[in-house]
């Protein structure tokens, strides 16, 4: 086992099927080669990206501590222990960076309360690489998560971020479960001016990539099909 210093390593994945090393530094998977406990978010899909990142990895020798919406502080807090006792940890995401619209974040908090050293390793976040390709402002710029789902509220969201994006000259970034996709364009048509710019950006890195800046009048009519496939969205003036 390679020697890796105590810490809790912030471990990004791919943003969907794309090969390892397209985004993926080579010091990410000597780092995970010396880990042995990993945190994460769902175990099937981490077994199988550890798998990705080397197919000779002894999946049964590791040990996977789950963490999601349901678990609690407590629970958080004691999965910790390995790295209190001097072993490094590693935690892992659904896609992207861990920690950041991310449950990864609770555990990073408790670390660092218990001074406990956290290192986050380089690799593809959706929020950074569609506001570097939208050609919106980059210096400010907010990420909302998912906007309501409840229509009046929803419009009334979308509303108040374009404003956002007139008044505050920041672009507003949010996003929807895959299968609504359709629907939040169809609301952000509907509800934004004609002349306010919105990029969609969807399978960022993959293959059939999608990255384009329209004004909402001009992607009337015009919109592809994004069910299914991670999508976010960005609003600008």
């Amino acid at each position: 086992m390679d020697h890796v210093e105590p810490a809790l390593y912030l471990l990004p994945v791919t943003l969907g099927d794309t090969p390892i090393d397209a985004v993926l530094p080579a010091r990410n998977k000597e780092m995970i080669a010396g880990i042995r406990h990993f945190i994460v978010e769902d175990v099937r899909s981490a077994r199988r990206f550890l798998k990705k990142v080397d197919k000779n990895t002894d999946i049964d020798a590791l040990t996977f501590y789950t963490l999601n919406k349901h678990t609690s502080p407590e629970d958080i807090s004691g999965y910790l222990q390995p790295l209190a006792e001097g072993q490094p940890m590693g935690v892992i995401s659904e896609a992207g960076c861990p920690a950041v619209a991310d449950p990864g974040a609770d555990v990073v908090a408790i670390a660092q309360r218990k001074q406990l050293r956290v290192i986050p390793l380089v690799g593809p976040s959706s929020i950074i690489l569609s506001v570097m390709a939208s050609g919106f402002n980059g210096q400010s710029f907010a990420f909302n998560g998912y906007l309501p789902i409840e229509a009046d509220e929803r419009a009334k969201k979308l509303k108040l971020l374009e404003q956002r994006a007139y008044n505050e000259h920041q672009t507003q970034l949010f996003i929807e479960t895959p299968y609504r996709n359709n629907k939040m364009v169809e609301d952000i048509i509907r509800c934004c001016r004609p002349q306010t710019k919105l990029c969609i950006a969807a399978n960022i890195t993959c293959p059939d990539e999608y990255i384009r800046t329209k004004s909402i009048q001009a992607w009337k009519g015009h919109v592809p099909d994004l069910s299914k496939i991670p999508c976010i969205f960005l609003l600008y003036r």
